[in-house]
């Protein structure tokens, strides 16, 4: 075999190893990418209402932000204490390509991407937390059944009259505070239901307000609650 065919066997040779140790690189380098994308330990998430952001956190250290457009002063995102309770791909509609459900006792609300990405920071939902559908099919993949959200916020940062047929945190604090008071001995569940307007009317009637059975400026300062 002359040296010239000798040699350009060896670059053939030569040119398939390189390849194989870059194929093989970029594999090891993509599988450190997804596993850093998944740490190990308890997941939990603070969604914060004021800055509109989600937090993720491992083992209780912060790991990662995501922004996020939440609920209309008028059917305001649920501050309190939840967790991950369903998962979905695809809802359709405007809940774009990954959906996460919360166990809010008045209604379903949760965690979604978005056919409106222009609407991320802002607050623009019906109290859901939408993200860019590239954040939350991350997000998606990152957390499981079970995962504990906390929403953090001011449920009176703006004033509604409550009555029956209303929803949300604010009726839940309301229902707290008569519960507190002893005019209340139903569940705090967060509806404005029959139950609550007839302990609300109690509480008016011990407390000289007009019996309405609507919460108004005077019942919050009635009960102890400041509203912006």
């Amino acid at each position: 075999m002359s040296s010239k065919l000798m040699m350009k066997n060896f670059a053939v040779v030569f040119g398939v190893f390189v390849f194989i140790v870059i194929f093989v690189c970029s594999l090891d380098v993509k599988k450190g990418f997804a596993q850093s994308f998944h740490p190990k330990g308890e997941i939990s998430l603070q969604i914060d209402v004021p800055t509109r952001n989600l937090s993720v956190f491992v083992n209780g250290t912060f790991y990662k932000k995501y922004p996020v457009a939440l609920g209309k002063p008028s059917t305001p995102t649920p501050v309190g204490k939840w967790r991950i309770i369903n998962k979905y791909n695809d809802w359709g509609g405007g809940f774009g390509t990954r959906w996460m459900g919360l166990n809010v006792p008045w209604g379903i609300y949760g965690i979604h991407g978005t056919t409106r990405p222009t609407s991320i920071g802002t607050y623009a939902s019906n109290g859901c937390i939408r993200l860019h559908n590239r954040n939350v099919e991350e997000l998606y993949d990152l957390v499981y059944i079970g995962v504990p959200v906390v929403i953090v916020g001011d449920p009176l940062e703006h004033f509604r009259r409550l009555m029956v047929g209303d929803i949300g945190a604010d009726v839940q604090l309301i229902q707290q505070r008569l519960s507190k008071l002893g005019f209340y001995a139903g569940s705090c569940n967060g509806r404005f239901e029959e139950s609550t307007r007839e302990a609300l009317e109690t509480f008016e009637e011990a407390r000289g307000l007009p019996i309405v059975g609507i919460v108004g400026m005077k019942e919050y300062e009635e009960l102890g609650l400041t509203v912006k």
